[in-house]
């Protein structure tokens, strides 16, 4: 993609038909048939760093044990509190979030820096600090679960850039107009 090495804050999410980026209980596990590492190995290409927050940092850890885990590069976890026990994969960051995502741009190395989880992305998005929102709508309805965007985010106008078809899931990527 032309995109690659120009280093831009990427919210990246997959999405239910119906609007929801988890299910009931913020279960996750309803979209991993359909998307895998392989299934679009270009964004992964081009992802430096990843900026999650602890809820799916939590989330993603219980899921992990059970599947093969993504190499987006260097994660970082902004967290009010990091846990007990140090997690040598991940750096937890109790930074303000513009800190955090200054000190994840910087280990990205002009690769992408994406931002998983909802409150992340929302805060992320409400400050003006992302460029782009990536999302994979997977052939379900879930009915119920955590929006794609919460309550209060507020309007955000979006500039279509590609969508592409990869097996059963459709990528949708939007530029943020500032």
């Amino acid at each position: 993609m032309s995109d690659m090495g120009t280093g831009k804050v990427v919210v990246n999410r997959v999405m239910s038909l119906d609007g929801f980026i988890a299910g009931p209980g913020h279960a996750m596990d309803w979209f991993a048939e359909y998307l895998t590492p392989d299934t679009f190995p270009e964004v992964m290409a081009a992802t430096g760093a990843m900026l999650v927050g602890r809820g799916t940092y939590e989330v993603a850890k219980r899921m992990s044990e059970q599947d093969t885990a993504y190499d987006g590069g260097a994660q970082f976890v902004l967290t009010h509190e990091p846990p007990d026990e140090p997690d040598p994969s991940v750096t937890f960051l109790t930074c303000e979030l513009e800190e955090a995502v200054a000190t994840a741009r910087r280990a990205a190395g002009g690769k992408n820096l994406e931002i998983l989880g909802a409150d992340v992305a929302a805060q992320c998005l409400k400050r003006g600090l992302v460029d782009e929102i990536l999302v994979y709508v997977v052939p379900v309805l879930l009915g119920d679960g955590v929006r794609f965007s919460p309550p209060g985010l507020g309007r955000i106008d979006l500039e279509p850039v590609v969508n592409v078809q990869s097996g059963a899931v459709t990528m949708l990527r939007f530029r943020v107009r500032k």
